[in-house]
C-alpha cells in the first residue's frame, strides 16, 4: 500500500472491472506520470512521438497497464 498526495493506493490484485470517477482516473494517471518523469521505467512499448509523461501515462491507463488502484471506502 502507498499513499499519493493524500490519496490511498494499493496494488492491483484481483480488480480488473472497476470503473473509475474521473478524480479516481486523474489520481492514478498523474501518480503515474510522476513515477515515470522521475525515471521510472514504462510498462508498454511507446511510439516514438510520446515524450510527454503524462501522454505515457495516459496510453498506460488505456491499456490497462498501469497496476495501481484506488482503495474506495464504504461510508457504512
Amino acid at each position: 500500500m502507498v499513499r499519493v498526495f493524500g490519496a490511498l493506493i494499493v496494488y492491483k490484485i484481483m480488480v480488473n472491472n472497476l470503473k473509475y470517477t474521473r478524480f479516481e482516473k486523474a489520481r492514478i494517471v498523474g501518480a503515474r506520470a510522476l513515477q515515470i518523469s522521475m525515471g521510472a521505467p514504462t510498462l508498454i512499448k511507446l511510439p516514438k512521438d510520446v515524450i510527454a509523461p503524462i501522454d505515457i501515462a495516459m496510453l498506460e491507463f488505456k491499456e490497462d497497464a498501469i497496476p495501481i488502484t484506488v482503495k474506495r471506502v464504504s461510508s457504512s
